[in-house]
């Protein structure tokens, strides 16, 4: 039985090993869905659960469709340059009051993202005026959570809508300073942690990039508790107000010697004009210029040939009429104008005087609206954006179960078909050159040889040992060109250069032997 057991393919080993994992996970997968307030994997076809916006503006196609390299489906944006919408009611609203609760979901780029939006929108229940089949971007919300990224925008959104007690207006707050958007075309799985202490945590891949607190106005633009204290609208800045630090000098004088029309720059009357200065030497016709046929003497004049430079003047120091150069007056000044002195009648810099913020409220902990619904409502430059997994929970421990059961065995797949994919790129662009073994020796050492085993070490794939060592190169037909025209140069004379070129070897002696085999 043992013999039998060694016996075994080790390909058909693995294969048996990642079927039994593979399962392993969706097992867990499965368990943890009883633990999940909503799950949907998209493992079957989303039409029958999720509504496509039947507005005009929203022509792009969702499509039910595969991972890239996987067997996993996903909800596909199958078009570039559109808008999509699409939502998926609750069989019931989700309080986010007074437990932890996470919020996340897969995303995969796989085009890449150059300008569009990858987020979800958790929204609000629609008795707040919002149709499924009229789902678009003014549709009220609770939570807009994901990335985003076009020019200079690279963020992962958290924004969160409050209604203030006071005025009874919606106000958006956004999470100051959110993490960067991954750049590369992975599956990567964003995950927001709302704590009953007010904390929000933002974890991309199960890694943390942003804490924060709900009440700080660090963290919030604007800050969810409004300020105490606001200036007052209808305070005037009184006409008497002088702001001015430093005013001039009523009492100071011009000078008697200050001329304000001395002239910046004068002429140098002690310059002299160059030896050789040809001054009857002007420009002359371009002996090679023709008057074009098409020319008409009466209604273009009489043609006259375009001036060219003076051949006699290339060798003078200038031709024409000559004139002194300018030089700077020492005797300007400018305009004058009276120094500065402390203002006595200053006031500092006026400000209207604060009131009591008639909005003002104070807060323990946000009031955040039910989720009834989950949507995503973007406009995208690419296609290829393939979402999944998205989960509800109210316990972190299950979000990340998900993870790793979902995210992680697929995460770990495109990571190491990424890293097979840049070795075959970096071999694809070796098998472009030519490839050759040089052998170095010296006749006598010399500094020249010194300096082209070092050269010839830099551009190696193996380290230098020894000046008297083989090396492996990987280099283009360029540089045996370059080599051989060096090689013709004058000063290499000296080391008594002989080249001798065969079918199979090339042989080069210049105080070093440098032999090598064409492969």
């Amino acid at each position: 039985m043992g013999e039998e057991l060694k016996r075994i393919p080790l390909g058909i080993f693995a294969v048996l090993l990642l079927i039994s994992t593979s399962s392993f996970q969706v097992l867990r997968a499965s368990d943890d869905a009883d633990d999940a307030i909503f799950y949907e994997s998209f493992d079957e076809d989303f039409e029958d659960r999720w509504i496509v916006s039947q507005k005009d503006e929203y022509s792009g196609v969702w499509k039910h469709a595969k991972s890239e390299g996987h067997d996993d489906y996903g909800l596909l944006v199958s078009e570039k340059a559109r808008k999509y919408a699409i939502v998926k009611e609750l069989d019931e609203a989700v309080s986010l009051k007074d437990e932890t609760f996470v919020l996340q979901f897969e995303t995969r780029l796989q085009n890449g993202l150059e300008c569009g939006g990858a987020y979800l929108k958790y929204l609000r229940q629609q008795e707040a005026g919002w149709k499924p089949k009229e789902f678009d971007s003014e549709s009220p919300y609770s939570i807009m959570f994901g990335p985003d990224k076009c020019g200079t925008t690279n963020k992962v959104h958290f924004i969160f809508k409050h209604k203030n007690p006071k005025s009874g207006e919606y106000v958006e707050h956004h999470l100051k300073y959110p993490p960067s958007v991954p750049s590369d075309k992975l599956s990567h799985v964003y995950t927001a942690i709302l704590k009953p202490d007010n904390e929000l945590q933002i974890l991309i891949d199960g890694e943390q990039k942003k804490k924060a607190n709900f009440l700080s106005a660090e963290d919030f633009e604007p800050p969810l508790i409004p300020p105490k204290t606001i200036p007052d609208p209808d305070d005037k800045k009184p006409e008497d107000w002088d702001e001015r630090e430093k005013i001039p000098d009523p009492s100071a004088v011009k000078p008697d010697d200050w001329d304000e029309d001395a002239p910046l720059e004068i002429v140098d009357e002690e310059a002299k004009k160059p030896e050789g200065w040809l001054d009857d030497e002007p420009e002359i016709d371009d002996p090679e210029a023709t008057k074009p046929e098409d020319w008409d003497d009466e209604e273009d004049g009489e043609w006259e040939a375009p001036k060219i430079d003076n051949p006699k003047c290339e060798a003078a120091p200038g031709c024409g009429e000559w004139k002194r150069p300018m030089k700077k007056n020492p005797a300007y000044k400018g305009k004058w104008d009276a120094p500065l002195i402390e203002n006595p009648a200053y006031k500092g810099i006026w400000k209207s005087r604060d009131i009591p913020n008639p909005d003002y409220f104070e807060l323990k902990k946000p009031d955040f609206e039910p989720i009834a619904a989950i949507g995503i409502e973007i406009w995208t430059m690419q296609d290829g954006i393939l979402f999944d997994n998205i989960l509800i929970a109210e316990d972190d421990k299950v979000a990340a179960s998900y993870r790793e059961t979902t995210w992680k065995p697929k995460f770990t797949v495109e990571k190491e078909k990424q890293k097979e994919e840049g070795s075959e790129a970096v071999s694809a662009g070796l098998a472009g050159f030519q490839v050759m073994s040089f052998c170095i020796f010296t006749f006598p050492p010399t500094p020249l040889s010194f300096i082209l085993i070092l050269l010839f070490s830099i551009m190696s794939v193996t380290p230098l040992l020894s000046y008297a060592k083989c090396y492996f190169l990987s280099l283009q037909k360029k540089v045996f060109d370059l080599l051989y025209k060096v090689a013709d140069m004058p000063f290499l004379s000296a080391y008594k250069l002989k080249i001798y070129v065969s079918n199979k070897t090339n042989v080069s002696y210049f105080g070093i032997v440098s032999c090598w085999n064409m492969a």
